[in-house]
């Protein structure tokens, strides 16, 4: 493994606490628009790009090739995005358990931080204004060496959201970073370590105490599975 130039975070359930809200407001949704869907399928989905989970779950009720999938998608995807970004306006979002602490470690070692997420950039920026993140980030949300965060991506600024990989390399990119052995991916949900192993990052890891369990995560691709962000600092 090389030296370690970049950590690559996930946002809710991995630096944003997240007591399953998102999943809430999926499933609020989903009720006011007459799509049926599970605790359990939107829980499954959690990480990926929001719009892609509403044309998977309208093709899976009404058909793949049904005319109907695309109007239904946009109805569906506007209600969750008005309870989305109420949601956080009016009850803001805190830093997970070890987050600003392992920040910190990074930046004394000199380490970057990069924010990836399935959210879109509208409420991505709004946790972010929340937090107070957005502090030195500038209109492409690139940082200095000096700010919190060195950069955040949003789902929409990529041709593709998890499980690809784009946002990682969007990140490896931006922050000149060439080789992905010197890059470490960590997220709470399935698709993060999917897009980690896809990208070939040195270290993949899993974080149960966001909104998945360690026999959720399991078996999935990753080559550590950590209880907090705590424990990160010790295996770079």
């Amino acid at each position: 493994m090389s030296a370690t130039q970049l950590v690559i975070f996930d946002m809710a359930g991995t630096t944003v606490t997240d007591q399953h809200e998102v999943e809430r407001c999926f499933a609020e949704a989903a009720a006011q628009t007459g799509l049926t869907v599970s605790d359990e399928r939107i829980l499954a989905m959690q990480g990926l790009a929001k719009r892609f989970v509403f044309e998977t779950l309208w093709k899976e009720q009404l058909g793949e090739s049904s005319p109907e999938v695309p109007l239904h998608v946009d109805v569906s995807y506007d209600v969750f995005r008005d309870v989305l970004e109420n949601h956080y306006r009016t009850n803001g979002a805190t830093p997970t358990e070890g987050c600003l602490d392992t920040f910190a470690h990074l930046h004394e070692r000199g380490i970057k931080i990069a924010l990836t997420t399935g959210f879109y950039r509208v409420v991505t920026d709004i946790i972010l204004e929340k937090l107070g993140w957005l502090d030195g980030l500038n209109d492409q949300y690139i940082g200095t060496p000096n700010s919190l965060i060195q950069l955040s991506i949003a789902s929409d600024e990529v041709p593709q959201g998890r499980p690809a990989p784009d946002m990682i390399r969007r990140a490896m990119q931006l922050l000149n970073v060439s080789d992905p052995k010197a890059v470490v991916n960590i997220g709470d949900t399935p698709s993060d370590l999917l897009s980690g192993q896809a990208a070939g990052v040195a270290l993949n890891l899993g974080l149960t105490n966001g909104t998945h369990t360690r026999a959720q995560l399991e078996t999935y691709p990753h080559d550590k599975l950590l209880g907090s962000l705590r424990e990160l600092p010790g295996l770079l």
